[in-house]
């Protein structure tokens, strides 16, 4: 996608409510060329107010990248999956964790008050290894965050999550670091992503990462499809009566430039399909409750 085509983009989410965007991973152009442009897109990014800029870095070489072109908060995929771990970013995950620790050193120096989110990458299951013990997943959330990191979430990077296994291990995530407890990061590579977020939310969640038409996937992660789709998620709290602060018609208009980016990308989402429902009325204009969850467009992120 070209860097004009991106930041068009930025903008119809930012129009349309969202207030943390993903916008761009500062990783090696050599592995992941799409992503050369990240220091310009944050640039474009930074000019929306009131905007949490966010961008993921696999290391403290791109952690310094970040930090230098301004972004308001850093995103550290830790893999759960030890041979994940190593094919996404080269690393075990207690080699990961030192990383994180040096990252964390770097944002101390240079820029105190950007965040960081040590993600929980393959928490529910990897394609490459099959099963994940929870035991290893609380562990290294806690290891984490007594690294520095301010807080942790978990993600399903391969689809394996399901409803029950989601609560659970949010639930035993939040009584290890609590407050610290950051977003679900859902696939919908076996049509759960919903079904896992709406679980995520009753075990106390209230930060969801989704993105646009559920572009994404992971390019280590052999089998893993898109994000949830941000309409549908949106939708589906909207509709139970839970304000997201964001305008679902302006959401789904942000569908054009990205169909205008990505001409040959397909597009997902049942909302869009469908329409909304007749006498539709977001719980935004007057009928949400006060624990809004916040919703993470996450289009940069691969884990």
């Amino acid at each position: 996608m070209a860097t004009a085509h991106k930041c068009a983009w930025i903008d119809a989410l930012y129009a349309a409510g969202l207030r943390e965007i993903e916008v761009a991973s500062f990783v090696p152009p050599r592995r992941l060329p799409q992503m050369a442009d990240a220091a310009e897109v944050v640039r474009h990014a930074l000019t929306c107010p009131g905007l949490t800029v966010m961008a993921l870095v696999p290391n403290a070489q791109g952690a310094r990248a970040a930090l230098a072109a301004g972004v308001h908060k850093i995103t550290i995929p830790v893999s759960a999956s030890e041979a994940h771990s190593i094919a996404n970013v080269r690393k075990t995950p207690t080699q990961m964790v030192d990383e994180v620790r040096a990252i964390v050193q770097l944002r101390n120096e240079v820029a105190p008050t950007v965040q960081i989110e040590a993600g929980i990458s393959t928490a529910f299951g990897c394609t490459l290894q099959g099963d994940v013990p929870e035991d290893d997943v609380i562990r290294l959330a806690v290891a984490v965050i007594a690294a520095g990191a301010d807080e942790s979430g978990l993600s399903d990077t391969t689809g394996m999550a399901n409803p029950a296994q989601t609560r659970r291990l949010f639930q035993r995530v939040h009584s290890e670091i609590g407050d610290h407890t950051g977003a679900a990061h859902m696939h919908n590579t076996r049509g759960l992503g919903l079904a896992n977020c709406l679980a995520a939310y009753e075990a106390g969640v209230r930060t969801f990462d989704s993105s646009l038409a559920g572009l994404g996937g992971c390019p280590y992660a052999p089998g893993a499809s898109g994000n949830v789709v941000s309409e549908d998620l949106v939708f589906m709290f909207e509709a139970m009566g839970v304000a997201t602060g964001i305008d679902i018609d302006r959401l789904i208009a942000a569908r054009a430039p990205l169909r205008a980016g990505l001409p040959g990308e397909a597009l997902y989402g049942m909302v869009a399909e469908a329409g909304l429902p007749k006498g539709w009325r977001n719980a935004a204009t007057g009928q949400g409750k006060a624990m809004a969850p916040a919703v993470t467009e996450s289009g940069a992120k691969y884990g």
